[in-house]
This record gives C-alpha cells, structure tokens and sequence, in this order.
C-alpha cells in the first residue's frame, strides 16, 4: 500500500503526497503570512512519522516548537475541528525526536566542515571572488594535494595562500601568474567572512550525514532544525553551507531508484539566496544536482516567497507544489501570479490565477504526483496544521532536546589536528633558525678576521663603513625573509581558532 501525507482537504475529500514520488521534489510558496511556514512543519512531522529524516533551516526561530507536543492553540484546534481530522488521517498532538544544529555553535550541536570538503568553487562562491582570484584558490588546493598537506580550517587555507604567494615565480611555470594583489583580496575576504563567525564552520570534526539520517526507536525519522536566526545575517555562508550539504549527499550516497519512501527530505528556506548572484557554471551544476539526486531517494523542497525565486531550470523539476497566496500590487508581482498558475496542471473549474490573490491564511493551492508520477489538477485546499506545537521554544527545552540527542558530546569540542598550517609553521620556524646561524657564524668569521687585521694594521674608517653596510644589508635580508614567511603564516604572531 502506498503510503499518502495528508497535506489538507477541499470539503471532505483529502490531498495528499505519496512517499514514493516525495523525492521528485517540490515547492512551497506564497506571500509573508500567509502560511507556508506552518505548512512546512506539518510536511516535515508528516515525513517524520513514516520515518522520512528531514532537514529544514530555522530561519525565525518559530520552527523549533516542531520538537515539543501541540494542544495549546485554539486556532489549530478550530482547524482539526473543521477538517474533521483523526489519527488515521495521520493528526496527533505529539512531540517529533529533533536533533538542532547551529554553525555557530550557540543553540544546537556544532556543524563543521574541512576546507577540503567544500571544494574550491563553493569556497570561491563563499567569499564572491572572481574569476581570477578563483584560479589562485584551484591553485591553492592542487599545491595542498600535491604536498599531502591537509586543508581543514581558514588558517590552513590562510597559511597555504601565503606560501604560494610567497612562491610565485617557482610555481608560475607550472600553474600560471598568482599575483601577491589576488592573495591580498582573498585574504582581506577571509578576514570579512572570520567577522560573520565563519571560523566556526571550519574545522574538525567534521559532519557525518549519517548522523542526520537517524530514526528513532518508533521507526520516526529525526528532523534536523539548523538554527538560522543569526546566520541568515551572513547569507553566503547560508547558502554556501545548504549548496555543501546537498552536494555531500550526491557525492556519498549510492543510487536506490524510485524508492517506496525517500532516504530524506531536506526544506530549503529562503531558497532564492542559493541562487542570487551565483555564476552560471554553479547555477548549472545546481541545476544537475536537482536533477540526478532524485534517484540517490533524497527529495529538496524549495521554500520562498515568489516562485520566480527558483531559476525556470530547477523550478520545472519541482513535480510537488504547495502555493500560498501572492500579492499582486505591481507589474512584478501580477508576472509572479501569472507564472505560479501556469506551473499547474489547469482544473477546468478553478480559476488558477484569481485564486492565488484570494486566498486566506492556511489555504494553498496543491497540485502533487499521483502514482504514475502525472501531476494532478491543481485544487483549493485548507491545509491541516501540525500536531507540534508552533512557535519558539524555551532555552531550558533546547537543552532538554540538545542533552538527549544521538550526537550529544560527539561534535561539541572542536579537535585541531596537525595540518598545513602547523606544517608550514615549523618549515618557516627553522628557517628562521637556519638564517639566526647562518648570521652568527657571519659575525664570528668576521670579528676573528677583524682580530687578524689589527694585529698587522690599523682598519680605515673606509673599510669600517664597508664591511659594517654588508653585515647591515645581510642581516636586513634575512629580516625581510623571516618576516615574509612568519608574518604572512602567523598574522602577527596570533594564532587564534
């Protein structure tokens, strides 16, 4: 029997979402306040209990009462009143087992992951470089690779721009110019994105998907609420962050097909910031993603507020659509009603475009895949509430849910391994040593010749001036040389993490 995910009801007769088509992705739009925050919770506790993992991002903080039991909100018990729901139509006031995540480690368990695994292009769209400050941070991966040297966290990747800097004319013939003007922009961009607390989201250990990808001892499927108040002020980092964790589940996970349920559903909020300003070779390689990932069982539900948010590419391999109401004051907004209606499939009494404008707060229009994958006529639905509570919860039930977590304890504690940076350190360290002795037997040859000569004749004040100008200009170069390897690796002299 095929499993179905009520989303709501037009008079008595039920909508719903069939698990099996849930990894053909879809989308969940509509106009502030009009209720599309309340309709994710409901799909995600829905996914939830037939045992679906699910991620979705806490952008206000409202989505976090998804891990405590409902029954407090009399217009949710108005709206379970008015569609008649039961149990069996898969409605209970209950808790959902959460698990929260929070790349600044503030409310949720620490996310991180290495330099090496976000990749070069995902690292060039994290600090918006151009084309050829890009090249000089390929260039900075391939010299890390080459070297064995490990790429974990923003001082590695600091320490390694510095070495190819300071290395260009030996690494020219081979990679092409790096000039010391690039390294500076990308290191001034590294600084702005360390402001954001950035940092935080380096290192290791590292994230496990497999850890998101947990059921409980009901068989119900964990919700990963990534806490976003706060990062949603840095929205490269956001997206940056959402784009890695959808490419790591295309990497690591093997194909299944068409499964009788999805591996899990991840809710993209504020999904226009994934595709703001990204260059079209990322917004291609989005588009491929999208498309292939469907067959590794993992279904992306896009969460905005117009669907003109979603490049026309992607947005047509959303086969599941939610659609709340849309305004339509300016010339902008009508183009966004009229382009919302035409991704339906037309119902011959229902005037799609009208509706969209007229409808209230909890209603959507639907459209999902039947078994055949077709989608259906699209139809005016009351969706059903969750059984979770809504809105914030607590700081006492944060760390409630946080103490009785599966990872509790296992990202807490950063761990800062030997790496390039430590590696690079010790070369320019010895370095240093190796010039400090190169310097003293300099002076020890030269006060032992100085020793000679006054036992044969007195030294000129011309010889003096000369021989004290090289030991000046020896000693200088070495400064200089010390001081452009430590100075660029150490930042003056801090090592801060």
């Amino acid at each position: 029997m095929t499993t179905a995910i009520l989303v709501g009801k037009q008079a008595d007769q039920a909508v719903s979402l069939l698990a099996r088509m849930a990894n053909r992705h879809g989308l969940v739009a509509g106009a502030t306040g009009t209720g599309k925050t309340v309709t994710l919770q409901r799909l995600a506790e829905q996914f939830s209990r037939v045992g679906v993992p699910v991620f979705l991002a806490d952008i206000k903080g409202d989505l976090a009462g998804i891990s405590q039991p409902g029954g407090d909100n009399a217009r949710v018990a108005e709206r379970v009143a008015a569609l008649s729901l039961e149990r069996e139509d898969g409605f209970l006031y209950a808790a959902n087992p959460v698990m929260f995540w929070d790349i600044l480690g503030d409310q949720g368990h620490p996310v991180r992951t290495t330099v090496s695994e976000l990749g070069p292009m995902l690292l060039s769209r994290l600090l918006n470089l151009n084309e050829v400050q890009e090249g000089v941070v390929n260039i900075v991966f391939q010299v890390a690779d080459e070297n064995g040297w490990l790429l974990l966290d923003l001082k590695d990747l600091r320490a390694l721009l510095a070495h190819v800097a300071d290395h260009a004319a030996s690494l020219q013939t081979r990679y092409g110019n790096v000039s010391r003007a690039s390294v500076g922009a990308i290191l001034r961009r590294l600084l702005a994105l360390e402001q954001q607390g950035a940092e935080r989201f380096f290192g290791e250990p590292a994230l496990t998907l497999q850890d998101m990808m947990q059921t409980d001892e009901q068989g119900h499927g964990y919700i990963n609420v990534l806490v976003a108040e706060k990062l949603i002020h840095a929205p490269a980092l956001y997206s940056t962050f959402l784009l890695w964790l959808l490419s790591e589940l295309f990497e690591e996970l093997p194909e299944v097909g068409d499964p009788d349920k999805p591996r899990m559903v991840l809710f993209f909020d504020e999904a226009h910031l994934m595709f703001d300003d990204a260059p079209k070779v990322l917004l291609d390689n989005i588009e491929k993603v999208v498309r292939l990932i469907r067959s590794k069982g993992i279904g992306i539900y896009f969460v905005t507020q117009n669907p003109l948010d979603v490049p026309e590419s992607v947005l047509g391999q959303l086969g599941n659509r939610v659609q709340h109401a849309l305004r339509a004051y300016t010339p902008k907004d009508q183009k966004a009603v009229r382009v919302a209606a035409e991704t339906f499939r037309q119902n011959p009494d229902l005037d799609t475009e009208a509706t969209i404008t007229a409808l209230g707060v909890g209603e959507a229009l639907v459209s999902t895949l039947d078994d055949a994958g077709i989608p259906g006529i699209v139809r005016r639905v009351a969706v059903a509430p969750p059984g979770s509570r809504l809105g914030p919860i607590s700081e006492t039930e944060r760390l409630a849910v946080m103490a009785h977590s599966l990872v509790a304890g296992v990202y807490d504690d950063a761990i800062d391994r030997i790496s390039a940076y430590e590696i690079l350190e010790e070369r320019a360290q010895k370095a240093a040593a190796a010039t400090a002795t190169s310097e003293t037997e300099s002076a020890r040859r030269d006060a032992a010749g100085r020793g000679r000569t006054s036992s044969r004749a007195r030294q000129s004040p011309i010889d003096a001036f000369a021989k004290s100008a090289m030991r000046s200009m020896g000693t200088q170069i070495g400064r200089q040389l010390v001081r452009g390897i430590l100075g660029s690796l150490l930042g003056g002299g801090t090592r801060g993490r």
